[in-house]
């Protein structure tokens, strides 16, 4: 975890707890390995900010197969395709949007490269980041049903508030540096060395 440690420097003495609960999450979890870095992958990609994101797949590699990042890759990216569609379902309000066909390809999702019931926890992450309820519920349902303990679930969706708050805190902190600089984000490189 020495690249998701070095870059936790970078968070605000204002988002203390921040930092404290990063290595928390990562270390103390029911879930397997692979289930940890894989929800953590899912989160920070689904998070959009690139510098935790590249450090937590770095740290994800030196921990785990790269199947598993690859799949926490694919499940952030399809989760934010979905999540879009199904708020749109849901926040409608519309009955008549319930019953078109998405024709929206997920091949992804029916034949991951490692587990499905892992992917579905991934894809669970990255729904909570992207705040979809519908999308939440479903891979939530998926991933109980399919064995995984409401614990597992909840450890899943307590690594993804950490990554998202790491995010926004990091992103608060290139803003403050680059106000400090006199200058506006425009143009400001995203990492701060």
């Amino acid at each position: 975890m020495r690249r998701v440690e070095s870059l936790k420097a970078s968070i605000p003495e204002a988002a203390k707890d921040v930092r404290l609960n990063l290595a928390a999450v990562l270390e103390q979890s029911s879930l397997s390995p692979e289930q940890r870095w894989g929800v953590a992958v899912a989160s920070a990609a689904a998070a959009r900010h690139a510098p935790l994101t590249a450090a937590v797949v770095a740290d994800a590699r030196d921990a785990v197969a790269d199947a598993v990042v690859e799949d926490a890759v694919a499940a952030s990216a399809l989760m934010a395709m979905n999540n879009v569609y199904y708020r749109f379902r849901h926040f409608s309000g519309k009955e008549s949007y319930a019953g078109k066909p998405a024709r929206l390809r997920m091949q992804r999702l029916a034949r991951p490269a490692t587990s499905k019931l892992d992917f579905e926890l991934f894809s669970l992450a990255a729904s909570a980041v992207n705040g979809c309820e519908t999308c939440v519920r479903s891979h939530e349902e998926v991933v109980t049903g399919g064995g995984l303990t409401e614990d597992q679930a909840h450890d899943a969706i307590r690594i993804a508030a950490v990554i998202h708050s790491a995010a926004v805190a990091l992103e608060a902190a290139e803003a403050m540096l680059a106000a400090e600089r006199g200058g506006s984000r425009a143009g400001f490189p995203r990492f701060i060395a």
